[in-house]
């Protein structure tokens, strides 16, 4: 990822950014979404139960703010992502999908 350096310094106040809805296949997911050129960055939260409802091929960097959730890559293996902790995935590199049972937020960079 190169961050183009026509993005100027800037705070960002979470709060106020407008959220979007996304429904999963059980729950929904909550975005509030910034874009920087080519470099996306969002605040998700997850609801309770919220179960994706497609295999991701995106790459992304993601810490967990609070709560935690499980990623399952499509080969079958599951990892539970925790309150302080990141993952890394890159482009094409690993399908996976997220659930969470008792709801999270986390803040990812695409």
């Amino acid at each position: 990822m190169k961050i183009n350096s026509s993005i100027n310094f800037e705070l960002t106040d979470w709060e106020k950014v407008k959220g979007e809805k996304h429904l999963g296949t059980t729950g929904f997911a909550s975005w509030k979404v910034l874009n920087f050129g080519d470099v996306r960055v969002r605040m998700v939260e997850y609801s309770e139960n919220y179960l994706a409802d497609h295999w991701c091929d995106k790459g992304h960097f993601i810490y967990c703010v609070e709560g935690e959730m499980t990623t399952e890559l499509k080969d079958g293996r599951k990892f539970i992502l925790k309150k302080g902790m990141t993952y890394q995935v890159g482009d094409n590199a690993d399908a996976h999908k997220s659930y969470s049972e008792k709801g999270c937020k986390i803040f990812i960079v695409d």
